[in-house]
């Protein structure tokens, strides 16, 4: 900080605040090192104990700081409190360090105080946050007041809907041999601070839009990451003391065996907000130095989105809904874990859930749970697996079948089936596009007559990070980076503009939420003919290209020119 390279003099005894005021003539050493005591003696910072004492008035102060150690001077008056960006630092940390966060540009963070020489409170910001705080000197009073009501606010906030009954965790009904040892797990991780923390992350985590919270301990550290908009982000390092009295908690609340830690384990649990419940998928799994867990937020509300929310283009759209309204036949999706998959096939179940239609579902596990949805979770303990529910399934006169994954040649063949004798059916199976899925199921062992007569559309998907409507920025590329992404030359006639991240305080890093990259591929007479012949997913490339489907790469550079997100985000997620 600038104070500490100041030159020795009669301040040379004191730090911070106290040393900058004595050396810029503003306060005597004498009473200077008075205020150090007592504010030692009450655990209170300097500042404070200045103001208290009337020795400087909390502006003259702020005048003398800005001044001294060149730093901007901020009247909070002349600001919008309720405008300053949210949750990039904990409210408890605010709180401790006096200090406000102001706003983002990039990979900086403005923070303002009474006391910019608080190195401690840089370095734990900047630790939570990977960002580089920067000070705004702040006149104390009026910070202290903004600080004090933002505190007791949040905490009331948090106290109220933790002690209310309007908070609390659903736990399904067990077994008579089960619930008593569970009831005594339970009462021994009852330890109010852990109940209270694991609330207060799940709270945090719905309100950032986050779709993962993970719980990681290591050897001297315990990390809580959330996912947001797809990145992974730090936001907090807890005690290592309570990796295991939390993991206890947890897997009470999820009904998962509290005495086995040594093998994975995959648990439900519920999170009531009064009228709203909030479902969370656990999985355990043992690491070097305990249990890691992951708790996946599944957000009903977001299978009734509708399909112009997902980001399909006007043609894909239109696609997609003429093989939903197909009275039989498959739908495949394909992608890899995590790009949108579930959330794909819930939007077109709930287009189709309709009074005279019974629609019957079999996944591992249920995720979104769909009212008017027959829905069945997969249990390889008791035998109930895909094919299982599968046969099950066509002897409860279905109209429309959707099937988790297609894992197996006997799930395929059950399903193709089903699809040939007048069902809509409804999978996903982990390919990179469309074209690879075909060849996929050849590799299975279905037949490829089968195939052809029974598969209708492949819907290939990603997920890319949606620019920031409020920072965002146009970005000078240069013509052959755009040629090289796969932009043709007619596409740069200078009608429109890339965009850039920038970062507020409204988003992160640039970017909020998540819009779909689809390759939305029906099965035409000329696919059919290439399947029949044994072609290869090159051979099927080739003809969707004829046919007017645009690949993963050429969805994304048409979000490009949309401005809807980044050209860099768009290699990082199409990079095949």
């Amino acid at each position: 900080m600038a104070a500490e390279i100041l030159p020795d003099g009669p301040a040379s005894t004191l730090s911070g605040v106290a040393r900058v005021l004595v050396l810029a003539g503003k306060l005597p050493s004498r009473i200077a090192e008075d205020l150090s005591r007592v504010a030692r003696d009450q655990r209170r910072s300097f500042v404070s104990a200045v103001v208290g004492a009337n020795a400087l008035s909390a502006h003259d102060l702020a005048c003398a700081l800005s001044q001294v150690l060149g730093l901007p001077l901020l009247d909070l008056d002349a600001i919008d409190i309720n405008r300053l960006p949210q949750n990039l630092v904990d409210a408890r940390t605010l709180s401790q360090y006096q200090v406000l966060v102001l706003g983002r540009r990039g990979s900086r963070l403005f923070i303002g105080g009474a006391d910019p020489t608080d190195q401690e409170a840089v370095d734990r910001i900047k630790f939570a946050t990977q960002l580089t705080p920067e000070w705004v000197v702040l006149e104390y009073d009026k910070l202290a007041r903004i600080v004090d009501a933002k505190s007791t606010s949040a905490g009331d906030a948090l106290d109220s809907i933790v002690s209310s009954g309007d908070f609390d965790f659903e736990v399904e009904e067990q077994d008579a041999s089960t619930k008593a040892d569970d009831e005594v797990a339970s009462a021994e991780v009852e330890d109010a601070p852990v109940v209270r923390f694991l609330q207060k992350m799940l709270v945090d985590a719905i309100n950032m839009r986050a779709s993962d919270l993970h719980f990681e301990p290591y050897e001297n550290t315990y990390r809580v990451r959330f996912r947001i908009d797809g990145e992974l982000r730090e936001i907090t390092q807890p005690p290592v003391a309570i990796k295991d009295k939390l993991s206890s908690r947890i897997k009470v609340i999820s009904k998962l065996d509290i005495s086995e830690k040594r093998v994975p384990q995959d648990g439900r649990m519920k999170l009531k907000f009064g009228n709203k419940a909030i479902d969370f998928r656990v999985s355990t799994l043992p690491t070097l130095f305990g249990e890691k867990i992951v708790i996946r937020i599944l957000d009903p509300s977001s299978a009734r989105l509708g399909v112009d929310a997902l980001g399909y283009e006007r043609d894909e759209k239109e696609r997609l809904l003429s093989a939903v309204r197909r009275p039989y036949g498959m739908i495949l999706v394909t992608g890899p874990t995590g790009s949108g998959k579930t959330v794909s096939l819930y939007t077109c179940l709930n287009i189709l859930n309709q009074p005279g239609v019974n629609i019957s579902t079999v996944e591992d596990p249920a995720e979104i749970n769909l009212p008017g949805v027959n829905q069945v979770n997969v249990n390889d303990k008791a035998g109930m697996n895909f094919a299982v529910a599968l046969k099950a399934f066509l002897r409860q006169d279905p109209d429309v079948i959707m099937v988790g994954e297609i894992r197996d040649l006997e799930t395929a063949d059950i399903a193709i089936k089903a699809a040939q004798t007048g069902h809509l059916v409804l999978s996903t199976l982990h390919t990179n596009d469309a074209p690879t899925t075909l060849t996929r199921l050849l590799n299975m062992g279905v037949p490829a007559f089968n195939i052809a007569a029974s598969v209708i559309l492949i819907t290939a998907q990603r997920l890319a990070r949606r620019l920031c409507e409020n920072c965002k920025a146009p970005a000078d590329y240069p013509r052959e980076a755009l040629l090289r992404a796969g932009f043709a030359a007619d596409d740069l006639d200078g009608s429109w503009r890339p965009y850039r991240a920038i970062g507020c305080s409204a988003c992160n890093n640039g970017y909020r939420g998540r819009v779909g990259l689809y390759q939305v591929m029906p099965i035409t007479e000329a696919v059919q003919r290439i399947i029949l012949a044994q072609g290869n997913a090159i051979d099927i490339a080739e003809q969707a290209r004829r046919d007017g489907v645009r690949d993963l790469r050429q969805a994304g550079l048409l979000k490009v020119r949309h401005g809807v997100t980044t050209l860099e985000e768009v290699i990082s997620v199409t990079n095949q």
